[in-house]
């Protein structure tokens, strides 16, 4: 595993911490799903529930995949053992991201603003500063846009452990790119 993939597990484990209690557990899923569904102001039901159904699979998969002693929760050592195995979680992060750049897309033109894009990134909890770097390595086009396979694309790099130099690494502080 590369170093930045590391660092990538370590910052999404604290942001699926939802309520900082240093486990993952079924109740920070909710949170953060309710935070991400509630920026998504002009998508539709549909969407809305597929990325709620999406952070609910994250969820089982993390729970079925890396619970080792069977206690209901995931510890950063039972996340850290194994989360960057694909074969594992190539398919539940791929639902993970369909489902959110669907959110960025409410009118389904293919294309994701950056307004948009940060309000779901800032309701995941990344930093602004760090949202803004990433929808620029993507390179949004002069309307100031990028396109849903772009973000889907970036979505999966971040989840793979031989990946570096990735856009998704500008979200992590002082990974250099």
């Amino acid at each position: 595993m590369t170093t930045e993939a590391n660092r990538r597990v370590a910052l999404v484990f604290s942001l699926l911490d939802a309520n900082a209690n240093g486990v993952l557990e079924a109740d920070d899923f909710d949170l953060m799903a309710d935070r991400v569904v509630r920026e998504a102001h002009a998508s539709d039901r549909a969407a809305k529930d597929a990325m709620r159904a999406a952070f609910r699979r994250y969820w089982t998969t993390l729970l079925s995949e890396l619970d080792a002693n069977g206690d209901g929760e995931i510890s950063f050592e039972e996340y850290t053992a194994c989360v960057l195995s694909p074969e594992r979680f190539e398919e539940t992060i791929g639902v993970f991201a369909e489902a959110l750049a669907a959110l960025g897309d409410p009118d389904g033109d293919g294309l994701i603003e950056r307004p948009l894009f940060t309000a779901l990134m800032t309701a995941i909890g990344f930093e602004p500063a760090n949202i803004d770097a990433l929808f620029d390595a993507f390179g949004p086009s002069d309307g100031d846009r990028i396109r849903v396979e772009t973000w889907v694309t970036g979505i999966k790099d971040y989840y793979a452990p031989d990946k570096a130099g990735i856009p998704g690494d500008h979200l992590v502080v002082g990974t250099p790119v």
